[in-house]
């Protein structure tokens, strides 16, 4: 039987330039090892893909930082039947035996051995939705900074909104803050553009607003205010853009909604990080570490140094603590319930990591096997293990100086019946009683 066909290629990436090595076909060691460099621009990489296919490479390996493959990955994808893309720390080379042709040679050599393990590329379209939701983020965190900004020209005016308002920015702060802007207000007159129960604090917000506000720094406050308006606008056109292209996932996205604490962001988020059906994953294990929500693995000499999570994706893990702080405050669930059960032992933070985890399993056989969510209850690790949880609240009880009789409950009893339903069976137990007679 003829062997399969194999020529593997490895390339080094830079911003500025390319080093790629072709080893010879499988079985064929009388083929010379080909070298040679592209620059990045677009017409160079095209001169690349048809070197590469010139050439009958089948496999490709490419090692690079930031985001230096992404154009090479574009141009390159559907050209070769295998591509991977590695982390740099798994070929890091020795100190003293690394120049970029020996990497590229070295990756390529890696890659005919099977020795590689390529990091998580989804197709385009999800990449797509990547880029939208983690550009999302990042307006997200300039809105924040913009908020502070603004916030710090109040406090050099001595306008203290946000000792008295919870939100500075909410319906209330932001008209308060325009009548700053526009300096034609008294204080009395902004602290009546108070809603809601900030209007029973209308005589500390007529404090609050008694500034020194100066020109110069009415139009900081404006120009803050006028940057806040556009990345808020930026942010909406962003989810809608994203709403849109998530139609044709509605099956998962309404699985995934039934989660404790998941919304249609998170959800979003999660088609998006781990594709539409998980599959680059082998095992909730793995989906775990990637996203860097496991304990960590540090052991020498037979002793375990530190649990410590890992590095992973940051932005996935964001959003699933967010999701696990909201599920943690949810009424009867089995996620609320893990809390608990966690933070007493373990602490908050490392009790929403512990629940965060549990999400990510649960999202992680709800997009791979297509099943439904159900809900184990909040009283699950209590009948679990209920005779230590009757035990100990006895126990309990005794220590604060009662005496208890326990009676276990049956069958549950049933409701009583209706005024009506008394009748009908009174009218019955008489034609009964009249039939015996």
């Amino acid at each position: 039987m003829q062997p399969e066909y194999r020529r593997c290629c490895g390339i080094d990436v830079h911003r500025d330039k390319l080093t790629v090595t072709v080893l010879p076909p499988v079985g064929r060691p009388d083929v010379k090892i080909k070298k040679q460099e592209f620059r990045t621009f677009t017409r160079n990489l095209k001169r690349l893909r048809a070197w590469l296919l010139a050439c009958r490479v089948t496999e490709v390996a490419m090692e690079s930082t930031g985001q230096y493959w992404m154009p090479v990955w574009n141009i390159l994808e559907g050209s070769t039947s295998k591509m991977l893309l590695l982390n740099p720390l798994h070929v890091k080379a020795l100190e003293g035996q690394k120049t970029d042709a020996i990497d590229s040679e070295r990756i390529g050599t890696l890659l005919q051995n099977h020795e590689l393990r390529g990091s998580f590329v989804p197709p385009r379209e999800i990449r797509e939705l990547r880029e939208l939701l983690r550009q999302r983020v990042h307006m997200l965190e300039e809105i924040n900074r913009v908020k502070n900004r603004a916030e710090g020209v109040c406090q050099s005016g001595n306008v203290k909104i946000s000792s008295v308002a919870t939100n500075v920015f909410g319906m209330s702060g932001r008209q308060m803050l325009e009548g700053i802007v526009e300096g034609q207000r008294s204080a009395a007159w902004m602290a009546d553009y108070a809603r809601s129960r900030l209007r029973g604090r209308k005589a500390e917000l007529e404090l609050a607003l008694e500034g020194t506000f100066t020109p110069h720094q009415r139009s900081l406050l404006a120009a803050h205010l006028r940057h806040l308006r556009w990345l808020e606008e930026e942010v909406a056109a962003i989810e809608g853009e994203v709403k849109q292209r998530m139609q044709s996932y509605e099956s998962e996205q309404e699985r995934l909604d039934a989660v404790p604490g998941v919304d249609s962001l998170t959800a979003w988020t999660l088609i998006a990080e781990l594709g539409p059906d998980a599959s680059a994953f082998p095992d909730d294990k793995h989906a775990a570490s990637w996203v860097g929500i496991c304990p960590g693995n540090h052991e020498s000499g037979g002793k375990r140094q530190s649990g410590r999570t890992g590095h992973g994706n940051r932005y996935l893990r964001r959003v699933l603590c967010q999701a696990a702080r909201a599920a943690a405050r949810s009424k009867g669930t089995y996620p609320a319930a893990l809390y608990r059960r966690m933070l007493s032992r373990i602490g908050d933070q490392a009790a929403i990591v512990a629940v965060a985890h549990w999400l990510l399993v649960v999202a992680y056989h709800i997009l791979k096997d297509s099943s439904e969510y159900y809900e184990l209850g909040g009283n699950y690790f209590d009948q679990l293990n209920k005779p230590k949880v009757v035990r100990r609240l006895v126990e309990r009880l005794h220590r604060l100086g009662y005496r208890t009789e326990l009676t276990e409950l049956g069958a549950e009893a049933p409701a009583a019946p209706s005024t009506q339903e008394e009748a009908v069976l009174s009218e019955i137990i008489e034609k009964k009683g009249s039939t015996a007679s």
